[in-house]
């Protein structure tokens, strides 16, 4: 009642602005950049569909640092300003970047990927033949992509835009940073500022409830996405432009890379490059190694067990099992600090008993031996990035026909030999994408890391966090860029993968 009575319509309104206001920004950015790739020839373009999805490597924490440091009243940005036009600070305007609206925009930078994905595959398996009519009846080639490719591409666009809207609803760095009140910093701070963990699970129930409405409408975009099929012959031809224009849509398309990845990134490269705090590189080998081993032994155990799941859905494609597979494929959706509250309490009735049971009988307490070790934090990291190897095992799985396991029985193979001498050749391309996906997105996860780490054991994320909060920002640039480099490579794969894609529609 008192959180009811204070600061949970806070928590409401700005989580809701928050979730609309990236969903819309990245809807903008991904919609307008794939239908311009997908529909022109230009200059450049290559290179662009090389680049265009860099963004993802940056978390929206790290490039909300970057941006703090850059346009804040002390940054290099504003100091010019003064020093150029003779101002003080009561003489000019200039956009608070620590504010609701700059976390919209910072997300809106890193996340417009997940619209760009979905609607340029959409965009490229249009038919040729749409566009040949819209010609012949004198439609203009905007109003073709009012009236005709926008709501064929719309369930595509509407996934994309859900799927941002969920990771900004998950968030918890940029908006802690920036002071912006959510269910997430409302999370964190009743738990560890008031010690109440009920609070912090109540709070946590209204912002799932929040995610699963996203998740209903999400799916049931994807739903009506049968009575948009559009594929009909050729796909769609793109359009040569000559080089004024060519010019103007490259620079057009260019932009959220550059504000998005290309700026921050040399910011952080040029603060990292200027450190030279001997005692700090110390911590940052060892944050680097705490970071290394959980990702790795998060990895493992996720993929193995993803393929576990995976093999048994196919070996056994019963209701029971694929409701199984959906079940745990649900984390991924789930925000990293209402993971770390729904381990936390189970883990932590467990070790009370637990040393309840040994002081009774044997004498001593062990103290917390799953919620206070890295135990309780793996299990979070399984739960949240299940659906990551999940959906690169049940793809590979998938392209395996069940010719090749009927051709091993007969050879007198058992299931288990089946799985090793012919599955695991053949899935052995999913399972590293697999690895690498899962590997990146803990490395980068903040939130359940930070609530659930043991005492005295930093992350580069969390080493990252702790440093921009203490206004260490130049300190903080060589974990962030580090982050940064390690998820550039799940993006090269993504890249190549959607490239491939494109190839196979043309």
């Amino acid at each position: 009642m008192h959180l009811a009575s204070t600061v949970l319509s806070a928590y409401i309104i700005n989580s809701l602005v928050l979730a609309l206001g990236v969903g819309l920004g990245a809807t903008l950015l991904g919609t307008y950049l794939a239908y311009c790739v997908v529909h022109y020839d230009f200059a450049g373009k290559k290179v662009l569909q090389a680049l265009i999805l860099l963004p993802l490597a940056m978390p929206a924490y790290i490039i909300a640092y970057t941006y703090t440091g850059l346009l804040d009243f002390a940054g290099p940005l504003q100091s010019y300003i003064r020093e150029s036009f003779e101002l003080s600070g009561q003489q000019y305007y200039f956009p608070e970047v620590r504010s609701l609206g700059g976390a919209i925009v910072m997300m809106s930078l890193v996340l417009y990927p997940y619209v760009y994905i979905l609607a340029r595959t959409a965009f490229s398996e249009q038919s040729q033949k749409f566009k040949e009519v819209s010609e012949l009846a004198g439609i203009s080639a905007f109003e073709h992509f009012i009236k005709v490719s926008l709501p064929l591409a719309r369930p595509a666009i509407l996934t994309g835009a859900a799927l941002a809207m969920m990771e900004a609803l998950a968030d918890f760095g940029t908006v802690e940073y920036f002071g912006v009140s959510t269910f997430t910093t409302g999370i964190y701070r009743t738990w560890f500022g008031m010690g109440d963990i009920n609070a912090a699970s109540q709070l946590s129930g209204l912002l799932c409830l929040f995610v699963f409405v996203l998740l209903i409408l999400e799916k049931s975009s994807r739903k009506s996405a049968q009575s948009y099929s559009s594929r009909q012959g050729q796909g769609s031809m793109a359009k040569s432009l000559s080089m004024p224009k060519g010019i103007l849509v490259l620079l057009l398309c260019s932009l959220p890379l550059i504000f998005g990845f290309v700026i921050p990134f040399t910011q952080l490269g040029i603060w990292a490059w200027s450190f030279s705090d001997a005692s700090s590189f110390s911590d940052y080998a060892s944050n680097a190694f705490n970071s290394a081993t959980v990702a790795l032994i998060g990895t493992v155990l996720i993929v193995l067990l993803a393929l576990l799941f995976s093999y048994a859905k196919r070996l056994q494609p019963t209701k029971a099992n694929r409701f199984v597979v959906q079940f745990v494929s649900l984390g991924y959706a789930m925000p990293g600090t209402v993971i770390a509250i729904g381990v936390l309490v189970p883990l932590g009735w467990l070790d009370i008993k637990l040393n309840l049971f040994t002081s009774t009988f044997f004498g001593f307490q062990p103290g917390l031996v799953l919620s206070g070790t890295i135990a309780a934090l793996i299990f979070a990291y399984i739960v949240r990035f299940m659906s990551v190897a999940l959906h690169n095992t049940e793809a590979g799985i998938q392209r395996i026909k069940p010719s090749m396991d009927e051709a091993s029985r007969a050879l007198g193979d058992s299931k288990l030999q089946t799985l090793t001498r012919v599955h695991l050749p053949l899935l052995s391309a999913s399972l590293l994408s697999a690895c690498l996906l899962v590997f990146v997105d803990i490395l980068k996860e903040l939130p359940a890391t930070l609530v659930l780490r043991p005492f005295n054991f930093n992350t580069l994320a969390v080493k990252a966090f702790e440093l921009a909060s203490d206004e260490r920002l130049i300190e903080a640039a060589l974990p962030s860029i580090t982050i940064v480099l390690v998820g550039i490579l799940p993006v090269i794969l993504l890249t190549a993968t959607l490239n491939k894609i494109e190839k196979s529609h043309a």
